[in-house]
């Protein structure tokens, strides 16, 4: 594994959607720069098969290493431990659980013992500049205006994703003073505003495969459909956190990736049922009535938590993103809004419910985001 190259990256998650695109994202894009992967056993795999999809000139800097991003040394044999830390300049810590179907000492383990030893790693590494870790806004209190430099909410908590996650956070705040740790909060994270691609359809997709799937020429608007909807696609998290990541001013710094003009339930409905031809009713539809219609045919096999998010729908709070506005000003990257990608998120979930109904398996079903 010995490398020459200027720069060393160590990534966690890999090879979940999230932290391909990651690691795409970095291989494209610095060519001096080695890449260092942690991957569960059960998962491996998954991991070399993805490798080999990529350039040479890129796979050839991408080293996989077996292990687990919340054991001890992040379960690295000692050699490779010695060399990942010797070499690397940045950690990102990029390995979550967030399907609120598993197990709560899972999701505890792989986000709050992950945390810890991401900082056991970063503290270990001389050369370290920089550790950036992912969180999200589902960390804050759901009302009001929420800032980049407000801490996480204290119990309750609504799932225990939401408190590992806080829990996790509230750590990396604790070792911000010794080591440069840089903190991403996005919100619920949709398809590429491209291609449309995204690995879980959860969140708002049970809806959108209401509108896609139902037989119906009218849909009924779900409750509280003047509450915003805070999503981002997935592609501006990856821009965004690779600038983020490479920027000195960041270290220190929590980042809100969101979108800076939310739009209401109501009008993102009325974008999904135009173009999947549905007309949505004016009235707004109980709630209990909504998750009946989730559990149509077709629909209920894809959701994984339709009634999390319909129990909640969106929350009333605004995101501050003052800290993302300022690292991404003049790199051309910003938050596109939903009506310019929104006929790719359409088309994307018509392939999948398409390749469902067909008897396909879609590869993408991984838990870690």
């Amino acid at each position: 594994m010995v490398s020459s190259l200027a720069s060393a990256v160590l990534l966690t998650g890999y090879p979940s959607f999230l932290a391909r695109r990651m690691a795409e994202q970095i291989l494209a894009h610095e060519p001096n720069t080695q890449l260092y992967c942690v991957v569960r056993s059960k998962f491996l795999p998954w991991a070399q098969q993805t490798r080999l999809t990529l350039p040479a000139s890129q796979r050839n800097r991408m080293v996989l290493l077996e292990g687990d991003a919340a054991s001890m040394d992040m379960g690295l044999s000692g050699a490779e431990y010695r060399e990942v830390i010797e070499k690397v300049d940045k950690i990102l810590h990029f390995a979550q659980y967030r399907d609120v179907r598993a197990d709560p000492q899972w999701a505890h383990h792989t986000n709050v013992q992950g945390a810890l030893e991401a900082l056991e790693m970063a503290y270990a590494a001389p050369r370290l500049t920089h550790l950036v870790c992912m969180s999200s806004i589902d960390v804050l209190a759901c009302s009001g205006l929420a800032r980049e430099s407000d801490p996480p909410k204290s119990p309750p908590f609504r799932t225990f994703i939401q408190e590992s996650l806080a829990h996790a956070e509230r750590i990396y705040r604790r070792a911000a003073h010794r080591i440069p740790v840089t903190i991403l909060r996005p919100s619920t994270m949709i398809g590429d505003s491209n291609t449309g691609e995204i690995d879980r359809l959860d969140g708002p997709y049970p809806l959108f495969m209401l509108l896609v799937s139902s037989g119906r020429d009218t849909i009924p608007l779900p409750l509280r459909a003047d509450h915003l909807l805070h999503f981002v696609p997935v592609d501006f998290v990856i821009r965004s956190a690779h600038i983020i990541a490479n920027s000195p001013w960041s270290p220190g710094k929590t980042f809100h990736l969101v979108d800076p003009a939310p739009l209401s339930a109501r009008r993102v409905f009325e974008l999904v049922a135009r173009v999947a031809e549905r007309r949505s009713s004016r009235g707004d539809v109980p709630s209990f009535v909504a998750r009946a219609l989730v559990r149509s045919p077709g629909v209920e096999s894809f959701a994984r938590s339709p009634r999390a998010f319909l129990d909640d729908f969106s929350p009333r709070a605004r995101f501050d993103a003052t800290n993302t506005e300022a690292i991404l000003q003049g790199t051309g990257v910003s938050c596109p809004p939903f009506e310019s990608y929104v006929e790719a998120i359409v088309r994307y979930v018509q392939g999948r419910l398409h390749e469902q109904r067909e008897g396909g398996v879609h590869p993408m079903h991984d838990p870690l985001l």
